[in-house]
């Protein structure tokens, strides 16, 4: 893996991560929680891999959802009477470095941050979520982590899942794509090379036209491909449901990892779609995703 806090969009924020990581290491006890949620599991579950690849004493915690809570209730927790807390901070608007103030708890909010890309080397804005920073905490924490490693491909999942690809293209997503690429530890196809992706995640595509399509795929060349895949994807066009940088994601950079027959977004997309209602069940089942991804490295039952 390579060092994401010397990464051009981790840098601007490095200085604040490398004071968690130091807070973290000082720590004798380590207390965690994230909102029962999918973006919580995804960045608490960065971190629990990498307490569990260093064998420190630590506890989880799952709290309740803000669509759970009263809008006028704080929803950073109070400081453990021992030990470090550390509050993911998934639901909570984007910050800028210079209003973060000190706290006892560690509190991992979305940061700005830019990232110069393009021939010309433009400055690009954007958001690095908790999870991208979780993430940058645990490999600096167990760089050769088994657990760390395993789970290192599904970074970019939580900037996914935030709304500034339904408005617009996102260039701190991207560059951590190419990132976890550069590194090896996912591919980008595209979507008929994926051999189970997940029904119904764009509106309008014809599911029986891509499975033949993806049939027909290995014979075709480069520039039938391009033809065929523009014709499945156009009438999708019309629908307002889905963002044409989201679009574009779905169809020509589908994230794989080995031999998994789903896409990384695949499996986040069935895991949000299974997800329950009701506040306490949310915590266990927010308990269950994270078990099973911590053991076997998938989101998704069966991936």
């Amino acid at each position: 893996m390579r060092d994401l806090l010397k990464t051009p969009f981790v840098e601007p924020v490095a200085s604040l991560l490398r004071g968690h990581i130091e807070r973290l290491q000082q720590a004798d006890m380590i207390h965690i929680s994230a909102p029962a949620t999918l973006e919580g599991v995804l960045a608490l579950g960065q971190l629990e891999a990498a307490f569990l690849d260093n064998g420190w004493r630590y506890s989880r915690r799952f709290s309740p959802a803000r669509k759970h809570v009263p809008r006028d209730e704080n929803l950073l927790p109070a400081p453990p009477e021992s030990g470090l807390g550390v509050y993911l901070n998934v639901e909570e608007e984007t910050w800028e470095l210079g209003d973060v103030e000190p706290s006892a708890v560690v509190n991992i909010m979305p940061l700005k941050t830019h990232v110069n890309m393009g021939g010309q080397q433009r400055l690009h804005a954007g958001a690095l979520d908790p999870v991208l920073q979780a993430a940058t905490i645990a490999a600096a924490l167990a760089p050769n982590g088994r657990r760390v490693r395993s789970l290192r491909p599904y970074i970019t999942l939580g900037l996914w899942m935030r709304g500034a690809l339904d408005t617009s293209y996102d260039p701190i997503h991207s560059s951590a794509i190419a990132h976890l690429q550069d590194e090896g530890s996912v591919r980008t196809v595209p979507l008929p090379e994926v051999e189970s992706p997940a029904p119904n995640m764009i509106p309008g595509l014809a599911e029986r036209q891509l499975k033949r399509l993806s049939k027909a795929w290995p014979n075709m060349d480069v520039d039938e491909r391009t033809l065929a895949l523009s014709e499945l994807v156009l009438p999708c066009l019309t629908h307002s449901q889905l963002s044409t940088p989201r679009l574009e994601e779905l169809v020509w950079h589908r994230m794989v990892l080995g031999g998994q027959p789903q896409d990384l977004v695949s499996q986040a997309h069935i895991v949000q779609s299974t997800w329950p209602d009701e506040q306490e069940s949310c915590r266990i089942h927010a308990s269950k995703v994270l078990d099973r991804w911590l053991t076997s490295g998938t989101l998704a039952s069966g991936a």
